[in-house]
């Protein structure tokens, strides 16, 4: 009987147990067995692992998170006892090699984002037969037009600023609510829009304060007294720098960016003379139960990944192109962060919109 290996790298989003239940189901319908590693690399390299089968898999399609648990600061090739050292890493990608092989398992299936793909890449030019699953709510892999986990985190921003409309032109105030992204302004600016945000700073775009304080000024003179922000937590002013809340030792990117809402709101108050109050979201754009979209585009991408599998196509990570689930060599996914262009269609909506973004 063939053996595939699975594992969710990464931070947690909506949608990873569709991938799961998904990959488990067809696996059975071609007679193959499929191994859970738990806690992401992190389990790969202790040797943690379960196997997954229909009683597993019964009932997790609408459950955000991941029943194998996740971890975004284990990386195998430089990898951290935290419990003895946590200044010194050791390569440790060898033994992920011989615990795959002692099991018996021929490819091992990495749902993550930017970050598990470049673990993964690595672990390929080890010779380990892999494939990827894209998964993160920032939106930023390249080689697919979407991740799965976007659309959700999109959905909850959207609700969140429905109802801080309301109590913004009941209060006159400016409500600044500041949203995930990392370096990619994919959940601002469409939330932004479906949320009928006045302002809207991504990373992509540094933003003149000037003109921030001029867009509250004008909608003030039209009687409009409220403005509604959505501010990306990598958004930084022209010329200056992302706001940097922490570092994490052991992550991809140890950056933890945060903060610039609170930045930004009290330099509008003083500016403005506008009572300010700032919103940050944080980990709820990554909880809760996933949306009929991001069901339907995770099971895809798992009944893909295991007919790659099969296939013996390794290497590749399932995309979405269009409306078609294709395989693109990882290496095209992670040669660069898929950040917002300044001819993106969406980004024109917005301009055209009337909605400032920043520049």
């Amino acid at each position: 009987m063939r053996k595939f290996a699975v594992l969710t790298g990464g931070g947690d989003c909506p949608g990873l147990n569709a991938v799961i239940r998904a990959m488990v189901k067809t696996a059975e319908k071609y007679n193959v067995k499929i191994l859970g590693i738990r806690d992401g690399f992190h389990g790969a390299v202790l040797d943690d692992y379960l196997p997954l089968g229909y009683k597993e898999v019964s009932g997790i399609l609408p459950r955000g998170g991941t029943i194998l648990g996740a971890s975004n600061r284990d990386n195998p090739f430089a990898f951290i006892d935290y419990e003895k050292d946590a200044t010194v890493s050791v390569d440790r990608s060898d033994d992920v090699l011989a615990h795959l092989r002692a099991h018996g398992v021929e490819a091992l299936l990495v749902i993550g984002g930017d970050g598990s793909m470049h673990i993964t890449m690595e672990l390929a030019h080890k010779g380990l037969n892999v494939i990827g699953v894209p998964k993160t709510i920032d939106n930023d892999l390249m080689a697919t037009d979407q991740t799965f986990g976007f659309q959700t985190a999109v959905n909850t921003v959207q609700e969140a600023l429905d109802r801080l409309h309301t109590t913004a032109e009941s209060h006159h105030r400016i409500l600044i609510l500041e949203v995930m992204g990392r370096y990619a302004g994919w959940i601002a600016l469409y939330a932004g829009i479906a949320g009928g945000a006045d302002v809207i700073l991504i990373p992509e775009i540094p933003y003149q304060f000037e003109k921030v304080v001029k867009t509250v000024e004008l909608r003030a003179k039209k009687g409009k007294r409220f403005s509604i922000f959505v501010v990306a937590e990598g958004a930084r002013p022209l010329g200056g720098e992302m706001v940097v809340e922490r570092q994490i030792i052991g992550r991809a990117d140890p950056l933890k960016l945060g903060g610039i809402g609170s930045k930004l709101g009290k330099e509008l108050e003083a500016y403005t003379k506008t009572e300010t109050r700032v919103t940050v979201l944080g980990h709820i754009q990554r909880g809760g139960s996933p949306n009929a979209y991001d069901r339907v585009l995770a099971t895809r991408y798992g009944v893909a990944a295991i007919e790659a599998a099969l296939a013996k196509d390794y290497g590749k990570m399932v995309a979405l192109q269009c409306t078609d689930i294709v395989r693109v060599p990882i290496s095209q996914a992670v040669n660069q962060l898929k950040l917002v262009k300044m001819d993106d269609p969406v980004l024109s909506a917005a301009r055209s919109l009337g909605i400032l973004m920043g520049d």
